[in-house]
């Protein structure tokens, strides 16, 4: 399901890789309710391969204080990477917020407590991001062949002529030394006309996947709600745009609604690709509390067309499963994989509000307690016309359904398949301060269906869940 670790985690920026059987997840790690990114030390999930509903948690695998340039934890890890070296060893690459460098740490095992190995560097010992004329280093993504590691880095504001592109590095066999300086594989957004990148132009988010013989760039773009790639058949060139892989706000899908439509409250994007059990899939993160700090891991399956093609994914509640839930039984709100109301926007709260989203016209996916906390998530600010999307159900005769709300409402919930579709039924609600169950009976129709709960009335409802009976 989406997001696919429990509810009251969160770790965005997820880069997956397949060890020993098990698909293992690297990223950052927001609070909940948090006021900056990346404020917790990273944590590491996995599951294998052929089950990616059975997460397991292994634990913290590094601090933020274990860097010797952050004894005081006043710096937070940003997005990091895993390899496997050439010793067997796993390698972690990551950046501080407010430094240039990459810095690198080791493991024995690729869920383990990493241990600090040192800094980036070129054979005179000056590290990268640091020598005149160097672009800041950000977001490393890596990939390892042999003895040599392709590293890929950088952060390109839009407008920002100082910064060229995402960059590769490749470095040789200690994993830190730098064997071929950088160059640039894809091009900001001042550098892009002419190139192919044009209206999505490198941002941040580096990754890099090798498929057969080519190799996949996946990124996130200036506008900053998709993931993109770029495909070439040499590591650290040649690399051409092709497309988006998935935008977590759905822009261009156009299926099930016009393509410039916004089904959810997009932000900032990353993640990657990866071939698990013979499938793959795309790692990317939603925004939820109404701001930009507090991001969730979402999958969803894509496919290759003969010419190596990615078709955009389309965002859903089951995720991983790529079919659809059973259409019987309980299910928390927290699953919405589309959240809406009459009032359109595309972007979460933060982006030019400064982290802050007050403005209580929009639903939001949140929780109760602090971070850490093992509170299961619901969505508030249901006023008038807010609407939540869950995809996909195998509906069978269902005639009842339930839901669970609380809040200073004075309304009902309308049910429909489609988020513009006929309204099947209603489910009036009052005020209550403690989750009270409502029901009607409504008749779902038969097959693979979307659900949407659209509420109608006066004040603010929260939903829990909602449950078919038939």
């Amino acid at each position: 399901m989406n997001p696919y670790l429990p509810s009251w985690e969160y770790v965005p920026d997820g880069e997956p890789h397949v060890f020993e059987g098990r698909v293992y997840v690297y990223g950052s790690h927001d609070r909940f309710n948090g006021h900056a990114f990346c404020l917790n030390d990273y944590v590491c999930w996995s599951a294998p391969e052929d089950q990616l509903g059975e997460w397991r948690y292994e634990g913290v695998i590094y601090r933020a204080t274990d860097d010797p340039l952050n004894p005081l934890g006043s710096m937070c890890l940003y997005a990091p990477d895993v390899t496997v070296g050439p010793d067997g060893r796993y390698y972690l690459y990551y950046v501080l917020d407010k430094l240039p460098v990459v810095s690198v740490a080791v493991c024995d095992s690729p869920g383990g407590t990493y241990q600090f190995y040192g800094y980036v560097k070129y054979p005179d010992g000056t590290r990268l991001g640091e020598r005149e004329g160097d672009e800041p280093q950000f977001d490393p993504g890596v990939l390892t062949e042999g003895e040599r590691t392709y590293l890929y880095t950088g952060f390109c504001a839009p407008g920002d002529a100082s910064r060229s592109g995402a960059m590769a590095t490749v470095l040789g066999p200690d994993m830190l030394t730098i064997a071929e300086e950088p160059v640039i594989v894809a091009p900001s957004e001042p550098y892009s006309q002419g190139t192919g990148y044009e209206g999505h132009a490198f941002f941040e988010a580096p990754s890099i996947r090798k498929r057969g013989d080519t190799y996949y760039f996946i990124y996130s773009s200036v506008l900053m709600h998709e993931l993109c790639y770029a495909v070439s058949k040499h590591p650290t060139q040649g690399f051409e745009y092709q497309g988006v892989i998935i935008s977590n706000c759905d822009l261009y899908i156009d299926t099930y609604k016009p393509a410039g439509k916004p089904m959810y409250y997009g932000g900032n994007n990353h993640g990657s690709i990866v071939e698990a059990d013979g499938k793959w899939y795309v790692f990317y993160h939603r925004h939820t509390n109404g701001t930009a700090f507090s991001r969730q891991g979402c999958i969803e399956p894509i496919a290759f067309l003969p010419d190596g093609r990615i078709p955009q994914a389309e965002l859903t509640s089951c995720g991983a499963d790529g079919e659809a839930f059973e259409g019987r039984g309980e299910y928390p709100a927290y699953l919405a994989c589309h959240l809406l109301c009459r009032h359109e926007e595309l972007y979460t709260g933060g982006f030019g509000r400064n982290g802050a989203w007050m403005d209580s016209r929009f639903p939001k996916i949140t929780q109760d307690g602090r971070d850490g906390d093992e509170e299961t998530g619901y969505i508030a600010n249901m006023t008038d016309s807010a609407t939540a999307g869950f995809k996909y159900y195998r509906c069978e005769g269902i005639r009842k359904v339930h839901i669970k709300v609380r809040g200073y409402c004075q309304g009902a919930f309308e049910v429909k398949t489609a988020w513009d579709g006929p309204v099947l039924g209603e489910i009036p609600v009052g005020f209550t301060n403690v989750w009270t169950d409502y029901s009607a009976e409504i008749a779902i129709p038969d097959g693979k269906q979307a659900l949407y709960f659209t509420y109608t009335g006066h004040g603010s409802a929260a939903l829990a869940s909602f449950t078919l009976e038939s």
